[in-house]
């Protein structure tokens, strides 16, 4: 049962946004499900009113209210259809899918059910920057309730489901058989790689009074150690930064901007290191005569 947007689902989500080929798209609910049918139905609106396939990446968030809130990355279709542009169909159909029953929330939901933001959508030009804003969300602990299903919605059968996804993309993927002193070698280059960025992630540490660290967990002994712990005053905690290591033991994933180029530019890298152990034999000019001996 999902209840709420984990740190696995969050690496899950990058390391397939990062996976997709993003050529086709130019490099009131009283279940969760509802949630999900409502998608489902404004896909289909979509599709049938501007005939052409819904290439999307959507994600999952709530209000403080608890009112469900979809992010949806897409190409906006050019013209109109019965007389709307693409922002004003949206806002018709979006209110049309929910179908709320009161009238002046019915209004609201025409009037600021929606929001189309342009600038933001250019930006997001290539995978990593797909994933860097699908993600960066999390990043902020004062926004963390967006993750969170609310509790009318905990109940089995009744959860949303999967806080992301993605309509018709399909992954493109290259894989290569390397043996280990080039695994080695291209982990620690891509490891190298992302440690120049300088990338960093907020940790939560104990305070050191005094220069003495805190344990988190101190060991109790007898009587006396249990009387002793129950003196001391609760450690204190501190939110701090530190480096984000990426593909530690040579394992993992990095995000970039231009997979291909980078591919190129470790193939190169690998070639080279060969070609300095004497590993390649390479011959220019015509072929090459033989004599028998």
């Amino acid at each position: 049962m999902i209840t709420e947007w984990s740190q696995k689902s969050r690496n899950n989500m990058l390391r397939t946004l990062g996976k997709l080929d993003f050529t086709p798209m130019f490099t009131v609910a009283p279940t969760g499900q509802s949630v999900k049918d409502h998608l489902k139905a404004f896909r289909k609106r979509y599709e049938r009113a501007w005939r052409e396939p819904l290439y999307a990446v959507w994600k999952l968030e709530f209000q403080r209210r608890g009112a469900p809130h979809v992010h949806l990355l897409v190409v906006p279709p050019h013209g109109h259809v019965d007389g709307q542009t693409f922002r004003e169909w949206l806002s018709s159909t979006w209110a049309a899918v929910v179908a709320h029953p009161d009238p002046e929330e019915y209004a609201r939901h025409v009037r600021a059910g929606t929001g189309v933001d342009y600038s933001e959508g250019l930006r997001a030009s290539d995978p990593k920057r797909v994933g860097v804003y699908f993600s960066k969300h999390s990043t902020f602990k004062a926004k963390e309730y967006q993750h969170i299903v609310p509790e009318e919605w905990s109940e089995p059968g009744t959860t949303p489901g999967r806080f992301w996804g993605y309509w018709r993309l399909a992954k493109h993927v290259a894989v290569v058989e390397v043996d280990q002193d080039d695994a080695t070698l291209a982990g620690r280059t891509l490891r190298r790689w992302s440690d120049a960025k300088g990338v960093t992630r907020e940790v939560t540490r104990p305070r050191v009074p005094g220069g003495r660290a805190i344990s988190k967990y101190p060991e109790v002994i007898g009587l006396a150690g249990a009387y002793l712990v129950e003196s001391r005053p609760e450690p204190k905690y501190r939110k701090t930064r530190m480096r984000a290591r990426r593909m530690r033991n040579n394992r993992g994933f990095v995000l970039v901007n231009d997979g291909a180029r980078m591919a190129t530019d470790l193939a190169r890298v690998l070639f080279d290191r060969r070609a300095a152990k004497g590993e390649f034999l390479v011959g220019l000019g015509g072929p090459a005569e033989t004599q028998d001996q």
